[in-house]
């Protein structure tokens, strides 16, 4: 068998793309590296942090109370700056790594689960039955739910410790995690940078090696945008791959539980673990789940073009005007790497790819709008008493929601009144349409569609605070896959300079609806024959 193919990662020039709406994807390459040299320590494939932990607890080379103080005391060390979690149940994961210790000891070594000893971080969107869920927002502060959601559930039975609950922005309204009621989440590549949003804490917790892995919710990009800034490996699923049951609704129709892990293999094990159809979300598929870690092969398997036969489009509109000239480099690096490993890859234009972001925040502040009425002082809530029933609402509310969220809901409703429905919902909907028929239509010639995760690296604390509008348009590569329901995969790629040891960047890659094992299998290759980067932030 041929040896596996080493390709060396290479700065690209930056130049406009022609407006061809098909062609052979060729660039110039020249000869410097797309990561400053500082960033290029221990090259090789990603280590699968969950198969380690499985092979150390069967083998007894380590235990599972031992692998959960390394854990735990990394998580003490680095919280104090990077304010990842909202809440950590520290006593708790110990508690349950001696469990597992016992059960394995007395012989039940076949009834350990495939997430066994593996500890994981919970968006705080999502609902735990033994500690407390805010959603992020000073609302719900000290709300603990009586159930797990469906998502977090499934993971206890795969033998999971939940280590606490991550940072978000309210409600999963944000692109930074400056938005959360609760603290500013910092990134660990340079905590003066936001981790992005509005998943930060999830993905910034991965990046730490806070926990091996954690799950997030993404409704426009808020699982793939921070994997991008922070690193990481994001997955966000079909929707209605992975059940909602438990997950506070922001847009209903857009949201979808996702997940972070150091590696492609450890992402897949995650869905194979929470995929699949629950009695109690309708919205969910009863698609049979199969096993997405038995398409990635190890390196020393892989042929010398492992992606033969596959066809890539690269989205046109994504690497244009307002991104960034090193994201630019990075990823035609990344197109360039796919050629070599034996896939075709073309420029492909969508039109309708920037009328998605607009039609994005009418759609979403409108569910919204809908959805966080709920929040009244009375259903759910802290409530502020008060002599008449419409001030407890209204003062309520006001007190227990934040500014970015009270904007949302203003914005949802207006767009949903009578007398503006037709222009604004009814319109965004009809643009939704647009957007889910372009994207059937590339993926008919194209087996994935590339593009960037997000138009820039991290970006500084508070630099877009006061400026919402820059704010939405970094979701720009992301709200699109939202709006048509399709799987995305972010794998890093690359570094563009900035911090002490330059900042990452993301490739996204789009499938087809319930195409995840297709682009489980391409991000495993991409991910293993990648040299000479680490995407481990330094101490």
């Amino acid at each position: 068998m041929p040896p596996p193919l080493q390709a060396h990662r290479m700065l690209l020039s930056h130049r406009r793309i022609s407006p061809a709406p098909r062609r052979r994807f060729t660039t110039a390459v020249s000869s410097l590296s797309s990561a400053p040299a500082k960033t290029v320590v221990a090259p090789g494939p990603a280590p699968s942090s969950i198969l380690s932990i499985r092979e150390s607890l069967l083998s007894g080379e380590r235990t599972a109370a031992d692998i959960t103080s390394e854990y735990l005391s990394r998580l003490r060390r680095t919280e104090p700056s990077l304010r990842s979690f909202i809440h950590v149940a520290d006593a708790a994961a110990e508690r349950e790594a001696e469990e597992l210790d016992r059960r394995i000891a007395s012989g039940g070594k076949d009834a350990v689960g495939p997430l066994a000893g593996v500890l994981v971080g919970i968006k705080d969107n999502l609902c735990t039955a033994d500690m407390p869920s805010t959603g992020g927002s000073r609302i719900l502060d000290g709300f603990q739910p009586a159930y797990d959601a469906t998502a977090v559930r499934r993971l206890r039975e795969a033998g999971a410790i939940v280590v606490g609950k991550t940072n978000l922005d309210e409600f999963g309204m944000g692109s930074t995690t400056e938005g959360s009621g609760f603290q500013v989440t910092t990134n660990p590549w340079d905590d003066s940078r936001v981790p992005g949003g509005s998943s930060g804490g999830s993905a910034s917790a991965v990046s730490a090696r806070q926990c091996v892995v954690s799950l997030g919710s993404d409704t426009g990009g808020s699982v793939r945008q921070p994997a991008s800034f922070c690193g990481v490996v994001g997955l966000k699923p079909t929707y209605g791959r992975v059940s909602r049951f438990g997950l506070m609704a922001y847009a209903s129709s857009l949201d979808v539980v996702g997940c972070f892990g150091s590696s492609v293999f450890d992402t897949a094990t995650m869905l194979s673990v929470i995929a699949g159809h629950d009695k109690m979300d309708s919205t969910s598929s009863s698609n049979d789940v199969p096993d997405y870690r038995s398409d990635l092969v190890s390196l020393n398997l892989l042929e010398s073009k492992p992606l033969n036969n596959v066809r890539i489009g690269i989205i046109q509109e994504t690497l244009g005007e307002g991104v960034d000239t090193g994201v630019i480099s990075s990823i035609k690096a990344a197109a360039s790497h796919l050629e070599q490993l034996g896939s075709v890859v073309e420029e492909v234009s969508l039109p309708s790819f920037s009328l998605g972001l607009p039609a994005y925040y009418i759609l979403a502040s409108s569910e919204a709008s809908s959805n966080l009425s709920r929040y009244d002082g009375i259903r759910y809530g802290k409530q502020v008493p008060a002599d008449e029933l419409n001030e407890l609402y209204g003062d309520s509310r006001a007190n227990g929601l934040g500014h970015e969220v009270k904007m949302r809901i203003l914005m949802g409703t207006y767009a949903l009144s009578a007398g503006y429905y037709d222009a604004y919902y009814k319109r965004a909907q009809q643009v939704r349409t647009l957007v889910k028929k372009s994207f059937e239509e590339a993926l008919k010639k194209y087996d994935v569609l590339i593009s960037p995760a997000a138009p820039s690296a991290a970006y500084k604390i508070g630099e877009k605070t006061n400026d919402p509008l820059a704010m939405y348009a970094g979701d720009i590569m992301t709200v699109n896959v939202n709006l048509a329901g399709l799987p995305a995969l972010v794998v890093p790629c690359g570094f563009v300079e900035g911090g002490s040891a330059g900042l990452p960047v993301g490739l996204q890659m789009i499938g087809s609806p319930f195409s995840e094992g297709n682009l489980l299998r391409i991000g495993h290759i991409f991910e293993q024959t990648l040299q000479d980067l680490s995407f481990v932030p330094p101490p």
